[in-house]
């Protein structure tokens, strides 16, 4: 399994702890032979010296298997920890390196579960083997060849059903974790919907929801408790079994050794030992309960982590790249470009070809669903076409450095993200070692700067989560100040002018264009089309029309509807 490969390098630590932890065992396996030895050498005889002499040696030897106890634990802790922190680094990595479509196949709140639940589950488990997950079978095991070396006869009865016990242990292991594995996927499903109504409060106040979520927040939560009652209910039943079976050989061996020494075969001290034994191998298989229930939890989460670990990136640089690519002029170009989304049958792009020319400004308009948030997010690979080709400045950007390709294009998604923290730090996240100049130079240009320069604490005031604080349009203006930061010759904006009024979308737009950026605006804002060199009309994932406003005007009637819609039939005339 691919999580214990995190293990490896822990191996030196995890020697010692075994180490310990066998002397600690080895101790409690003698201790049954030196209380025979001071029954019957000892008190049997009255010998006080006898008695006297081996109880030192069992507190000597006490003493030893509680520092060996204590340094056990130690490293077991040290072991447990960092292949905990390890495991938790390799899956945020690994998530982030993942693609859309790679992220498509797992719901946000399953990777919060299986980053934070899951791998505690089997940090905790790797924890309890240093410590005592392995000590209860080998005490059982032990507790059964001392017993046989103490008197074989009545050894046999004591361990007449402990083969068949183990078995039965085995078998609920695979059983507890299958049902434990159903628990973590209804823990998933209760995740999300306290993710989904944590980031939709005020949506749900506002339409007075709170009693349709409540509904829904009880049936996962319901779902969760029923799945983890019925994975208990049926590991905690091992405990009885045990017990009833132990507790059976034991009075059987009771039984027997009274009539054994009664007739003078055996010592009294050989029962009370082989008892004795009995009693640890009890307690053991009453461990391996616990055992078993935090293994099937711990092997089920194991599984979900390795799922994740494990799974393929499908977006990844080809070998053949040997060394970036700058973009130096920002022209792209689209050459019979289809696309469709991992698991849909459907292509959401079918024969698109464009030229955007470089330090021109091309706008994207379309319906709904026409493909226009699609067809941006090719560029900078954050999806792979099916067929055709995507270049920039003539290079198709699969023979591009992936990492190279995404940090030389500036690109605002439609859904605006902030992050926690300062404004400064929001926005100097675009780029690694942004200087305060370069921060304000981009807020200038996102006409964010005044606004900024108003508040308290200016560039370093502190956001609510997700920029709660602020207004639609400022945090569109942040995030473009976010990309605009990184002085990209090709900037991508997704519908991310909606929230800003004519005037300052006006001067953001003219601000840009001292950049000589090639520009890629989707817009619903006839206004801004009409100032784009070219404009590139989509419906239904095809380019039904490509032009400035005037070409379009004169061929196109959906464009006229929509400049109709917005202007008016008097304005359609006029144009």
């Amino acid at each position: 399994m691919k999580v214990l490969t995190y293990l490896k390098p822990y191996r030196r630590p995890m020697a010692i702890a075994w180490l310990l932890m066998l002397v600690e065992l080895a101790v409690e396996l003698i201790y049954p032979l030196l209380m025979a030895i001071i029954i019957d050498q000892g008190i049997v005889k009255k010998d006080l010296d006898v008695v006297l002499k081996w109880g030192v040696i069992m507190l000597a030897l006490s003493l030893f298997a509680f520092l060996a106890g204590i340094i056990n634990s130690f490293f077991a802790a040290h072991v447990s920890q960092h292949f905990a922190y390890d495991v938790r680094e390799s899956l945020f990595k690994k998530i982030q390196a993942f693609s859309f479509s790679n992220l498509n196949r797992f719901p946000a709140s399953s990777f919060i579960t299986r980053m934070t639940n899951d791998v505690t589950q089997v940090q905790n488990t790797v924890f309890m083997s240093l410590r005592i997950m392995l000590r209860a079978p080998l005490l059982v095991l032990g507790g059964a060849i001392m017993a046989l070396f103490v008197n074989v006869k009545l050894a046999l009865v004591l361990i007449a059903f402990v083969p068949l016990l183990m078995i039965f242990l085995i078998w609920m292991m695979k059983k507890g974790g299958a049902l434990f594995k159903k628990v973590q996927q209804q823990l998933d499903a209760v995740n999300g919907v306290m993710q989904e109504n944590l980031a939709g409060m005020r949506l749900i106040k506002a339409f007075i929801r709170r009693k349709h979520e409540e509904d829904r927040f009880i049936k996962a939560n319901q779902g969760l408790r029923d799945q983890t009652i019925s994975a208990l209910r049926v590991v905690e039943t091992t405990m009885p079994v045990l017990l009833f079976f132990m507790n059976v050989s034991i009075l059987a061996v009771l039984w027997f050794g009274s009539n054994e020494v009664y007739n003078g075969k055996i010592l009294v001290g050989e029962v009370v030992a082989i008892v004795n034994y009995g009693f640890r191998m009890t307690a053991a298989l009453s461990i391996l309960t616990f055992v078993i229930m935090a293994f099937s939890r711990a092997r089920a989460s194991s599984q979900r982590i390795s799922e994740v670990l494990t799974t393929e990136i499908d977006l990844i640089d080809h070998d053949k790249i040997q060394c970036s690519t700058p973009i130096t002029n920002g022209k792209v170009e689209f050459k019979e470009v289809s696309f469709h989304y991992p698991g849909h049958s459907f292509s959401v792009l079918q024969n698109v070809s464009f030229i955007a020319p470089a330090g021109k400004k091309l706008a994207i308009l379309g319906a709904t669903g026409s493909g226009k948030s699609s067809l941006v997010q090719l560029i900078p690979r954050l999806y792979d076409v099916d067929h055709g080709t995507i270049l920039i400045d003539d290079v198709d950007i699969r023979e591009m450095k992936l990492a190279d390709l995404r940090k030389q294009i500036g690109f605002v998604p439609q859904e605006t993200i902030l992050f926690s923290g300062t404004i400064k730090e929001n926005i100097g996240w675009g780029k690694d070692n942004a200087s305060l100049e370069e921060i304000i130079e981009a807020a200038e240009k996102a006409q964010i700067h005044h606004t900024i320069v108003q508040m308290p604490d200016q560039y370093e005031t502190v956001l609510g989560q997700k920029g709660v604080n602020l207004s639609g349009g400022q945090k569109q203006r942040i995030s473009i100040a976010r990309a605009l930061v990184r002085k990209p010759k090709l900037l991508i904006l997704d519908d991310s002018t909606s929230a800003l009024d004519l005037k300052t979308e006006a001067a953001l737009l003219e601000a840009l264009d001292e950049d000589a950026s090639t520009l890629l605006i989707i817009t619903q804002k006839m206004s801004t089309a009409m100032n784009a060199e070219m404009i590139l009309l989509l419906e239904d994932g095809q380019v039904i029309a490509k032009g400035n406003h005037h070409e379009l005007m004169a061929h196109s009637s959906l464009y006229q509807r929509i400049y109709q819609s917005q202007f008016g039939q008097e304005e359609l005339v006029y144009g």
